[in-house]
């Protein structure tokens, strides 16, 4: 049984937090949202995309992962992003029309990457909008938002 308090993904957080950040913030940032249950600090390594000064991550779980069910109760995250620790507000969004953009961006940026994820989950090679536009249909983007020090 896991301890309360230690993210599923410790490998990640603990090679990203002795210095690996700054390699794999490049992919993956680190997100702290406090439990929706015990009030504890949870972190999820997640991939991202930069649009703008907002951060985009997705759950692939949909609304059921367990990060998205803590957003949901507080929106308020910590962010670490290679050295940069910052305060965001998450923003869920489910419309399926901004995910499957979403998806669009991340296979036109990553197409290798995101190619081979989106294969493992059924589609083809070069998914059409209306197939990425079917997957999008059970997905959850996040908006991160970062806060400005006054």
């Amino acid at each position: 049984m896991r301890k309360p308090g230690l993210p599923r993904n410790k490998w990640v957080v603990r090679l990203y937090r002795m210095g690996l950040g700054v390699v794999m913030g490049r992919l993956i940032l680190l997100l702290t949202a406090t439990g929706r249950k015990t009030g504890l600090p949870r972190v999820t390594p997640l991939q991202y995309e930069r649009v703008g000064d907002d951060l985009l991550v997705a759950s692939a779980a949909g609304p059921r992962a367990d990060w998205i069910c803590n957003l949901k109760k507080d929106m308020r995250v910590q962010v670490e992003l290679g050295r940069a620790h910052f305060s965001a507000v998450a923003e869920l969004v489910e419309d399926p029309d901004k995910i499957c953009d979403f998806l669009e961006l991340r296979l036109g940026r990553h197409p290798r990457m995101v190619g081979a994820i989106l294969r493992s989950a059924g589609l083809p090679r070069n998914p059409q909008r209306a197939q990425l536009y079917e997957y999008s249909r059970g997905l959850t983007l996040v908006l991160l938002h970062p806060k400005m020090n006054a």
